[in-house]
């Protein structure tokens, strides 16, 4: 699949995540055979850009794959503006985002909120796409909700206002994260634009990425959650389309090199204080899968350097391989 002129490697997308798609996040998912890794969201709001946190998201340079960046707001000359700012601070593409769910965002008429308001999306994505010479693509749901879902008709105005790829949640706003995403609305969208369609939501395996890939006809997916503390699941997808045979579950000292490789850069990208924060829910995710892993947890969470957090994760594993 293409973006622009950019060519992925890889059917298999990691999709931008507020708070888990960072720097460390992302480039573990390239090496783990993602595509692309789309950054966490950053605001086009420059009254904000000034936090540790937006200074942090606005980083782009230096990294691993294409580097993805995703805006959001509503103002349609503040997304431009922002647009042509990550560029300059190296995004080489620019995503739209109009699928979160989240009411702070919603109530500023950004995210999915603006599904309701297709004139807007028109303005929107116009402007951003004036603005930059790269790429810009698109992040939706099918709708605001079950009533309204215009998915298609979102999708036209991408397509005719030069977005060069849309990604759909197969989900409405108003269901959030509930029940089960769709994805006859991302079939149905794909059959009436010509531009790629990445489809997304609820694919856990690889088994599960090649039906959606059949069934919709998507040109790739995008994985969300099932990557939290299971980055391999990139490496597994592809395997899985490539050879049509599963993947066997990584060794307990590949887990443990990738995982301890990944509290690493957390603790460097963000410094010892909220390095040690930020791994906690790193780590709690890896162990999900792990019956001695809640009691490992507990006390993990407690630690308050990153020193501990390293020396009790290699405790941990010395005592799994004995």
């Amino acid at each position: 699949m293409k973006i622009g002129s950019y060519q992925l490697k890889s059917k298999a997308m990691l999709a931008p995540m507020a708070g888990i798609t960072d720097k460390p996040f992302r480039q573990l998912c390239c090496q783990m055979g993602a595509g692309l890794a789309v950054s966490e969201m950053v605001s086009a709001n420059p009254k904000v850009w000034n936090t540790e946190k937006s200074k942090l998201r606005m980083v782009h340079s230096a990294e691993a794959g294409i580097r993805s960046v995703q805006i959001a707001g509503s103002d349609p000359q503040e997304m431009a503006f922002a647009a042509q700012v990550n560029v300059q601070n190296g995004a080489q593409i620019i995503d739209i985002n109009m699928g979160c769910p989240a009411k702070k965002v919603n109530k500023k008429l950004a995210g999915s909120a603006l599904l309701k308001a297709p004139d807007q999306v028109e303005q929107i994505v116009q402007a951003v796409v004036e603005a930059v010479d790269v790429p810009v693509t698109l992040k939706i749901r099918t709708g605001w909700c079950e009533n309204s879902r215009n998915g298609i008709e979102i999708a036209k105005i991408a397509e005719h206002n030069g977005i060069q790829s849309l990604a759909v949640h197969g989900r409405t706003r108003s269901d959030f994260y509930k029940g089960n995403a769709e994805y006859d609305t991302i079939k149905a969208i794909k059959k009436a634009v010509s531009i790629p369609v990445v489809a997304n939501g609820d694919i856990t395996s690889a088994q599960k990425a090649a039906e959606v890939l059949e069934f919709t006809n998507a040109d790739a997916i995008m994985i969300g959650r099932a990557a939290q503390g299971r980055p391999w699941i990139f490496r597994e997808i592809n395997h899985y389309l490539d050879t049509g045979e599963v993947l066997p579950e990584p060794s307990m000292e590949e887990v443990r090199a990738i995982l301890l490789g990944h509290v690493s850069e957390l603790h460097q990208f963000y410094g010892d204080f909220m390095g040690v924060r930020i791994a906690r829910k790193h780590v709690s995710w890896y162990m999900q899968t792990h019956d001695q892993g809640k009691i490992f947890r507990s006390s993990f969470n407690g630690l308050e350097s990153t020193s501990e957090q390293l020396e009790a994760l290699n405790m941990y594993f010395d005592n799994l391989t004995r």
